[in-house]
């Protein structure tokens, strides 16, 4: 299957952010505008109907390649060829890729799980899910 630029709906499209290398909570310059990396994309039905394959949001959690949305933290002007200039980074040092894995294959992991829900640049919603998921744990532990 050929994969053209943005045929996952991407508004930025770029090279050398690896979800391994890049933490929730890294602020980016890019252009005149700054980000910040707030969870990974994940992948929804509507993968299934663009591609019309029932396997696609199957693969794509597979790959462990999801991408990441961004906040804005200043408005500005964006072109095609700026890069982005790290700025800042969190302490808690989450990567993405440790979210994603945290959702599909390392979903006990206590360790990792308490990490993410001390991450305060990931949303609420992913650290009460991880919250969520680190009480069941604790309770089976007693």
């Amino acid at each position: 299957m050929n994969l053209e630029w943005g045929m996952f709906g991407e508004n930025l499209t770029t090279e050398g952010l690896a979800e391994e290398s890049i933490h929730i909570g890294d602020v980016f310059q890019l252009g005149t505008a700054q980000l910040v990396v707030t969870e990974p994309r994940m992948p929804c039905f509507k993968l299934t109907i663009r591609f019309e394959r029932e396997d696609i949001v199957k693969r794509f959690l597979q790959s462990q390649r999801m991408g990441m949305y961004f906040g804005v933290v200043q408005e500005g002007t964006v072109q095609a060829g700026d890069r982005f200039e790290l700025l800042s980074t969190d302490s808690q040092r989450l990567t993405v890729a440790d979210v994603t894995r945290l959702y599909t294959t390392e979903k006990n992991n206590a360790e990792l799980l308490t990490k993410a829900v001390a991450t305060s640049p990931l949303p609420v919603k992913w650290r009460e899910y991880f919250e969520h998921r680190l009480d069941k744990i604790n309770a089976t532990n007693r």
